[in-house]
């Protein structure tokens, strides 16, 4: 099969479509032919040879796809050879071809075409995880997450919508927050040209939200505290602004605040297998009504990874980039 190889840490020149072995599955896992995988930023940092893939995951980047199955392992009895599915996988999603253990497959959710369903997994499995499952943010809170216009931050503002939750963005261009806007999102801020601190005491009457998701790091740390909420939670999900920081902690102690940080693609199969199942049952629904949409910002093929990562590396786009096999 062909897959995309990085061929050393580097730009996205490194990027090279290759011929290689056909990956074996296990009792426990099913063979996806891929039709599309979607661009996430670790694939940016993996390619930097800043984030490995775990052990026994893929070397290939490429963190979700769509497809259909091809071969099943003799413990599975769900799917079948022929089903139509997206999955969240540990790597390899750029192939031809990629094996994913059995508990990380989805159906293609009703009314998504089996292309686009590429662009769920990974965003509906980490939005779910943090701001919904271990955050707890629920009908009637403010939340905000930074990035609004992002892949995470598109299907952030439409699933907590869908929860009956006020949402505030931040984004970095007028077009990207009228994007936000049009998803929904209540307060739009551009953190170009606004402090988001004092617009979320404004937009709250000097209260703040009740949990944040950020990918920010470091420069955010103290300005997201100072925008919670008494019993407000800090999510981070990633270090786009570095991971170093001074803080004052006094405001945790004297509002109750709860920081917490988690990944997706270091964490056990079982965990992953929970995870997934707990998408199917409360994201899939959201999506089957019509109520959260993929928002897919353009098509490449395998081939073209290395444009996809500069698109990504450049951050123009809105909402997913899909590579298309």
């Amino acid at each position: 099969m062909k897959a995309v190889v990085i061929t050393s840490p580097g730009g996205p020149e490194v990027l090279q479509l290759k011929e290689v072995e056909e990956p074996q599955i296990k009792d426990d896992e099913v063979l996806i032919k891929v039709v599309a995988t979607a661009l996430n930023r670790a694939d940016t940092l993996q390619r930097q040879g800043k984030y490995p893939p775990p052990k026994g995951e893929s070397e290939y980047p490429g963190l979700e796809c769509s497809g259909t199955i091809e071969a099943v392992g003799k413990n599975v009895s769900r799917w079948k050879i022929g089903d139509q599915v997206c999955a969240l996988i540990g790597g390899g999603g750029y192939a031809e071809k990629v094996a994913v253990p059995v508990g990380q497959v989805l159906p293609v959710p009703h009314g998504v075409s089996l292309q686009d369903a590429a662009s769920f997994p990974e965003v509906a499995c980490t939005v779910w995880s943090t701001i919904f499952m271990m955050s707890r943010l629920s009908s009637g809170e403010i939340f905000l997450v930074h990035g609004g216009s992002s892949g995470i931050g598109t299907f952030a503002i439409q699933m907590a919508k869908y929860q009956g939750v006020k949402v505030f963005v931040t984004a970095g261009s007028e077009e990207k927050l009228a994007a936000c806007k049009d998803l929904g999102a209540d307060v739009c801020i551009n953190y170009k040209t606004e402090d988001f601190v004092a617009r979320v005491k404004e937009e709250t009457g000097g209260k703040g939200v009740d949990v944040i998701l950020d990918n920010i790091g470091g420069p955010y740390f103290q300005r997201n505290l100072d925008s919670l909420n008494f019993d407000g939670r800090l999510f981070i999900i990633g270090f786009m602004g570095g991971t170093l920081t001074e803080v004052n902690l006094s405001g945790l102690l004297a509002r109750r605040l709860t920081v917490q940080a988690a990944g997706l693609r270091n964490r056990s199969t079982e965990n992953k297998a929970l995870i997934v199942s707990e998408v199917e049952k409360n994201v899939w629904p959201a999506i089957a009504a019509g109520k959260v949409k993929p928002i897919v910002y353009k098509h490449f093929p395998l081939g073209q990874a290395a444009e996809g990562h500069k698109l990504m590396e450049s951050s123009n786009h809105i909402g997913k980039i899909l590579l298309v096999v």
